[in-house]
């Protein structure tokens, strides 16, 4: 994928999200966005210089030759979340943990796909459940600390996705954005009661 294409389907990822949650307007990510060519993950580098926050955001190009573009859209979802939410965070001065910020990356997967703007669409829920949550490989082993971060993170946004596509659930978008707005303990309480 070229960079501009790539940028601007960053951008519309960030503005889907600040829509959804109804967010004040970020920093624009495309100022933030570079590219790794061949095989890589997205990242979000982050460096405190000086009371300000440094930020980066890496994305893989699409042009590794693997041919999953799938895999390549699905990182970036992640990697425009995490900036979307360390963003939102220091702009009203409260800090992120590494597990708030996978497991809000988590859901903001599902929300892009599964959702049309507010609606959630039914006939999409289980394969993207499927795909998000049932079908998937760690990079890192279950014993390590990032491995154990990510899996956690997976299993507890599995339980949030459930909850909003459960029949009857009252509208949720509400409680997405409640659940955005919400700090790691809370967030797991929220998952753990779904």
């Amino acid at each position: 994928m070229n960079r501009e294409r790539l940028v601007a389907r960053a951008r519309s990822i960030q503005r889907t999200l600040e829509r959804f949650y109804h967010l004040e307007d970020g920093p624009d990510v495309t100022d933030f966005v570079r590219t790794v060519e061949g095989p890589s993950r997205e990242a979000l580098l982050m460096r405190h210089a000086d009371d300000e926050l440094e930020l980066a955001l890496v994305l893989p190009s699409g042009d590794g030759g693997d041919g999953n573009a799938k895999d390549v859209y699905v990182q970036m979802i992640e990697g425009v979340s995490h900036f979307v939410y360390v963003a939102e965070r220091a702009r009203i001065d409260l800090p992120a943990t590494e597990l708030e910020l996978e497991l809000q990356a988590e859901v903001d997967k599902f929300v892009l796909l599964a959702f049309d703007d507010e609606e959630l669409v039914m006939e999409r829920v289980r394969d993207v459940h499927r795909s998000l949550y049932e079908n998937v490989e760690f990079l890192h082993g279950a014993d390590s600390e990032p491995g154990q971060r990510y899996r956690l993170a997976n299993e507890l946004a599995a339980r949030v996705a459930v909850r909003v596509a459960r029949p009857g659930s009252s509208h949720p978008p509400s409680f997405l954005r409640r659940f955005y707005r919400s700090g790691q303990t809370d967030k797991i309480r929220l998952a753990r009661a779904a």
